[in-house]
């Protein structure tokens, strides 16, 4: 079982890395791996899992916040529709994207960033991503706001980029051009 423990914080080298090509289809203990990572996102949004282990709730994970350079990430959560969105993500991909931006009217966080930071984080407010699915086969997603903007987020990871790098250095809550915002 994946806890805290496991997920590597600021500074640690994966977290900077581009990560690696997953060989498709995957191996088993790729899919398990994912499996591992999509259990825990759900349990660190179990009220009574998340305390009994520790856990700070997330809706996203990606490999190389387990130190493990591969570009895999899980996803769960509910949209602001109320239509969950539960995915394990091998190879995803941007393959289109809007030109209006999103971003989290309360600014975003991660798992591996122990401390709060402040700001807008600006994101496309829509996008289709491919990818491969845990069953092995080739999903396409099109997503728009709170959905887009973790999936962004989570494949962020996977090039080595974190959320913050995005905020305006000089006014964290200035507002994206041609955006809005999100919750």
């Amino acid at each position: 079982m994946i806890t805290m423990n496991d997920i590597v914080r600021e500074g640690h080298p994966s977290l900077r890395e581009k990560a690696e090509e997953v060989t498709v289809p995957p191996t088993e203990n790729d899919i398990q791996l994912l499996n591992d990572m999509l259990t825990f996102i759900k349990n660190s949004q179990d009220e009574d899992i998340a305390g009994q282990y520790h856990l700070r709730p997330g809706v996203g994970l990606a490999a190389p916040q387990l130190g493990i350079n591969k570009r895999m990430c899980a996803v769960h959560f509910e949209d602001l529709k109320g239509r969950l969105c539960s995915y394990g993500l091998i190879n995803p991909k941007i393959v289109s994207h809007s030109v209006e931006q999103a971003y989290l009217s309360t600014g975003e966080g991660c798992l591996s960033v122990d401390r709060d930071v402040q700001g807008y984080v600006p994101r496309n407010a829509r996008v289709t991503v491919k990818a491969i699915g845990m069953d092995g086969q080739e999903l396409k997603l099109r997503l728009r706001d709170y959905a887009a903007i973790v999936v962004q987020h989570e494949i962020d990871h996977l090039n080595g980029v974190m959320f913050y790098d995005y905020i305006n250095p000089e006014n964290p809550f200035t507002v994206p051009d041609n955006s809005k915002p999100i919750g």
